[in-house]
């Protein structure tokens, strides 16, 4: 018997967010069904995409590299409904529900979610009535469970599982890096989930790919723990080795990615007290980098009407701020608006922040872009 729900998933789940790409900037498919092979070989089956990623292709792509090849008992595919991003209504709302159906051809959803919730927009699933409608959709047998993902602070979080405490989990971004952020509380959040009983879907684990490669004072001691793990496996094992976890998933983008994945997520084990000992000394480390604390979701950039590459700005930015690399830096953002909208291009409209899961001030940070890119 379970000890909590879904403590028995394989703890890698495959994230459907950033597939690889083909020349025209579309999802390979091809590739993307390689993935997927390797991926289920291993023994591992949990898929996770949402109604708004890739415009939709993301869902598209699960039918055709997933759903179409595999029987549907053999795999467990989860995804998302956003209220507030893509929706301007109710009745719009629920429809994403029906399409997501259509363009997994799933038949029903294993996991399914109320997507993002943050601040600024968690009232709109009661608005719309959108907590009923998943239980509606759960009692004819279209969702197995049911929950939401979360990007907002302890308090909001504790409010919404006392007034929802049949949320059968929770998704939330757990990283080392972000233990202790203020802006993303991740281990205040961790804790109110649990207080609750939920279980949690791990998002994040990498930080957007940054802690793949993170900054070389940490790069050295995580080496000097262990010279052959890669980066990304600290950082996965660590949300693994959680207590509550379903699984933690993993936006993979290219089959490197899935191989260094499998390789140590195959056959999970949790940190031991000596991995342990070195993730907190590259907390410490991390806290004293004052860096931009972007993913590159892009959810900032859907709305913007001076159409600014947000993420890849923060990402040049970051260049200096993390690595020290000031030409870099400014080369990188010299190529990135070339054809796009520059820093200063901001109105201060707003939309960006609203929808930025990661609470960035990003009004202000691209004043301050603005500022040291002289553009």
């Amino acid at each position: 018997m379970e000890k909590y729900f879904g403590e028995s998933t394989p703890k890698l789940g495959f994230g459907l967010m950033r597939l690889p790409k083909n020349s025209a900037g579309k999802i390979d498919i091809e590739q993307t069904k390689k993935m997927v092979d390797v991926f289920m070989d291993a023994g591992l089956n949990y898929f996770d995409t949402a109604y708004v990623y890739d415009s939709g292709d993301s869902e598209r792509a699960a039918k055709a590299a997933l759903v179409d090849r595999y029987p549907r008992e053999s795999f467990t595919l989860a995804t998302k409904l956003c209220a507030w991003m893509s929706a301007h209504d109710e009745k719009s709302a629920k429809h994403q529900f029906y399409t997501s159906l259509e363009r997994t051809g799933a038949g029903y959803f294993d996991y399914y979610l109320l997507h993002a919730l943050q601040a600024g927009n968690y009232k709109k699933y009661d608005e719309y009535h959108i907590w009923d409608f998943v239980k509606e959709q759960k009692e004819k047998g279209l969702i197995k469970h049911w929950g939401f993902s979360f990007h907002a602070g302890p308090d909001i979080l504790d409010e919404i599982l006392t007034a929802h405490p049949d949320a059968e989990f929770v998704q939330l971004q757990l990283n080392y890096a972000d233990w202790e952020n203020p802006d993303v509380t991740a281990r205040a959040n961790y804790e109110v989930a649990r207080k609750h009983g939920k279980s949690i879907i791990v998002m994040e684990p990498v930080k957007g790919g940054a802690l793949a490669e993170p900054p070389k004072s940490v790069q050295k001691i995580l080496k000097e723990a262990d010279p052959n793990a890669s980066y990304a496996s600290w950082a996965i094992r660590y949300a693994a080795s959680l207590d509550g976890i379903i699984t933690v998933l993993s936006g993979m983008s290219n089959m490197a990615q899935m191989k260094d994945n499998l390789s140590y997520m195959k056959d999970f084990k949790p940190l031991n007290k000596t991995e342990q000992t070195a993730i907190q000394k590259a907390q410490e480390e991390i806290n004293g980098i004052k860096s931009i604390p972007c993913t590159g979701c892009h959810y900032c950039t859907a709305g913007c009407p001076k159409q600014i590459p947000i993420p890849e700005i923060f990402a040049a930015r970051n260049k200096q701020l993390v690595w020290g690399q000031l030409e870099e830096g400014n080369a990188a953002y010299a190529q990135i608006v070339e054809n796009a909208g520059t820093a200063s291009d901001c109105i201060a409209c707003g939309q960006c922040e609203k929808a930025c899961p990661q609470q960035i001030k990003v009004i202000e940070k691209l004043k301050n872009c603005a500022d040291v890119f002289k553009k």
